[in-house]
């Protein structure tokens, strides 16, 4: 990215990544060193109307005088299909160079032609010591100082947050010399650990759709590994953020057979119960069923031994490994399945003899499947 900023030969680029990542700093950045001409769009206010008329001008610059057109549209993930679409001729042939920025994964939202065509850029979250870098810069900029505990809490809560971590300084900031004058005095030097807590009143806690599939895997992986400590902290993630407690009850009925099985056939029952529970009391009570519910199925035994005897069965249906139903199997209670020899040499287990025994458990299977064996203790 630097090399490509550096040398101004850009092409398009797609910036994805949480909020106060940098996504707009670095589209300002190019903006700043690039001779092409710079056009900004936001997907929040601007429509089709606004595109065309963006790539028509940007088509004139290039014909009459030969410049490009750097075209950096903000949160691009809210233009829909048909607003994406009228992006593509000009990014392919190079009409425009395209800098999209979104916080969504831009392989749900973002066309796939229009991706294919862009270098895609995944910004992680800023480091503890990237936020620490940038609350000196702040605290420099103010004229100001900070307290070791009030600069760990702003430090804490920022999750990785740039713009969070600045914004909160800048008000954690201003209260200080509130507060000072207050009390009579010149001025405030100080930020103190009373004037970050009143400055954010609670860690806003990110939580989209990408958070949702990865920490309710983070979820089961860690039940799946008997990690209890790991799996409270993950379940406790999805209930402050709001998650649906029934989605999480629903993936614990599932984990208790998928993963659980027969090591454990009570987990099952705990699960069930679990969701049930949910159903009956809600929330927030229905933590606590969640959380006793985790715990149990993080200390059961383990075994997929149920799960792959139905995924192994259901594979070999797929492939037509089927065969034609056992005739002693087959339903004899209609008129006329006596004279087929339906069901006629059948002997149910309860009344079987040794003179009359009961099928052996590979009969049961199709003549063509009797080798299979898809339970395995």
């Amino acid at each position: 990215m630097r090399a490509l900023i550096e040398t101004d030969r850009l092409t398009s680029v797609v910036f994805w990544g949480p909020p106060g990542t940098g996504k707009t700093t670095l589209a300002e950045v190019v903006a700043a060193t690039t001779k092409a001409d710079f056009v900004r769009l936001s997907a929040v206010t601007s429509g089709v109307k606004d595109v065309r008329e963006a790539l028509a001008t940007a088509r004139d610059r290039l014909g009459q005088h030969g410049r490009r057109t750097i075209v950096f549209i903000d949160e691009i993930h809210r233009f829909n299909t048909s607003q994406q679409d009228a992006l593509l001729p000009a990014v392919e042939d190079g009409t425009i160079v395209l800098i999209g920025a979104t916080t969504e994964n831009p392989y749900f939202e973002v066309n796939a032609p229009l991706l294919s065509r862009s270098t895609l850029f995944r910004l992680e979250p800023l480091s503890r010591d990237d936020l620490g870098v940038l609350v000196e810069r702040g605290l420099d900029a103010e004229g100001m100082t900070i307290e070791s505990e009030a600069r760990a809490h702003l430090l804490s809560v920022a999750q990785g947050d740039g713009r969070q971590i600045l914004t909160s300084l800048e008000v954690a900031c201003a209260l200080a010399r509130a507060r000072v004058a207050g009390d009579g005095a010149r001025s405030a030097t100080e930020v103190t650990l009373t004037d970050v807590e009143a400055a954010i009143s609670s860690s806003a806690l990110r939580y989209g759709r990408d958070d949702h599939y990865d920490v309710i895997s983070a979820f089961i992986k860690s039940v799946r590994g008997s990690s209890v400590d790991g799996a409270i902290h993950w379940l406790a993630r999805m209930l402050v953020a709001g998650e649906d407690p029934r989605f999480i009850a629903r993936r614990l009925v599932i984990l208790a057979s998928e993963d659980i099985g027969m090591a454990d056939p009570t987990s099952l029952v705990v699960a069930t119960a679990c969701a049930q529970a949910v159903e009956f009391v809600g929330m927030p009570e229905a933590q606590l069923n969640l959380a006793q519910a985790t715990i149990h199925l993080c200390r059961a035994p383990k075994s997929n031994s149920a799960a792959m005897a139905i995924w192994t069965a259901m594979d070999d249906v797929r492939r037509g490994d089927i065969g034609a139903v056992p005739a002693f199997l087959r339903d004899a209670h209609y008129s006329g399945a006596e004279k087929l020899g339906h069901g006629t040499d059948y002997v149910s287990p309860h009344v079987a003899t040794t003179d009359t025994p009961a099928a052996s458990a590979k009969d049961h299977l199709p003549d063509e499947l009797r080798d299979r064996t898809y339970y395995r203790d």
